[in-house]
């Protein structure tokens, strides 16, 4: 039932976020969907059918293996399961923040994260634009994490949900009132919040990593604010990408080493 919950979940946000982002959107989009939208999710398809062929539900598989053999740190003290689930879910959006930096920081990895900023346009699919080796590393790091921590399995279950539909509401085009966002983002990432991440600019781009919860970047000095030319004239994706948009997609997916950028 994990797949089946989460791909509920992410559908009926995904669906609140595209219809919002259609008419209400933050930005104009100058680029059309349909010569985005099959490149985003058929990315996200990739992604989960590899997954499903090869791993399954390693996560959640990890999470029942860990409680079994009382494996994690949070296995060994008897705290009631409301604490363990919170500080569950607050370690793992930690550990999905360090993934994400560390993305940024080695160039090995930036290699294949580089698709996710290579797209032009900032909205709903965005969120899901993603190099299949990436999706496999940041598996790797959750069942990590989950054995460290000790994650309870129907909490791991809850915060892929979390996880999985934050992404698409914070990629999301959606014209949200400053006074709300000003608010929400305190706690959690909003699309004005992250859209600075996607920005051309280097300083931009390696700021605002958090997924989730927002007040990782505040504590690591990570945090931006507001893009300098403003949410509605910043420059979306990666300078060269900008400049050649036919060799973006096709050599990033197939030979995601050959070139550094």
């Amino acid at each position: 039932m994990e797949s089946e919950f989460r791909l509920a979940a992410f559908v009926f946000v995904f669906f609140v976020m595209a219809v919002w982002e259609h008419f209400k959107p933050r930005r104009e989009n100058n680029q059309q969907r349909k010569q985005r939208w099959p490149i985003n999710l058929g990315l996200m398809v990739l992604g989960a059918i590899l997954v499903k062929i090869a791993l399954g539900a390693i996560v959640y598989e990890s999470a029942l293996i860990a409680e079994e053999k009382n494996i994690g740190i949070l296995n060994i003290f008897g705290l009631s399961s409301l604490f363990t689930g919170v500080l569950t879910i607050i370690l793992l959006d930690l550990t999905i923040y360090g993934q994400h930096v560390l993305a940024h920081k080695l160039p090995l990895l930036w290699k294949l994260h580089q698709v996710h900023h290579t797209d032009l346009v900032y909205d709903t699919t965005t969120g899901v634009r993603f190099h299949p080796l990436e999706i496999f590393f940041s598996l790797g790091v959750k069942v990590v994490a989950v054995f460290i921590i000790g994650a309870d399995p129907s909490v791991v279950i809850l915060f892929e949900i979390i996880l999985n539909t934050c992404a698409v509401f914070n990629h999301a085009n959606v014209n949200l009132p400053l006074s709300i966002d000003k608010q929400l983002r305190k706690i959690v990432v909003t699309p004005d919040m992250h859209r600075v991440h996607h920005s051309v600019y280097r300083n931009e781009t390696d700021s605002n990593y958090g997924f989730s919860i927002s007040i990782w970047d505040r504590i690591f000095g990570t945090y931006n604010d507001q893009p300098k030319d403003g949410h509605i004239n910043m420059k979306i994706g990666l300078e060269y990408a900008r400049k050649n948009e036919d060799v973006n997609f096709k050599e990033l997916i197939l030979f995601p080493f050959k070139n550094t950028k």
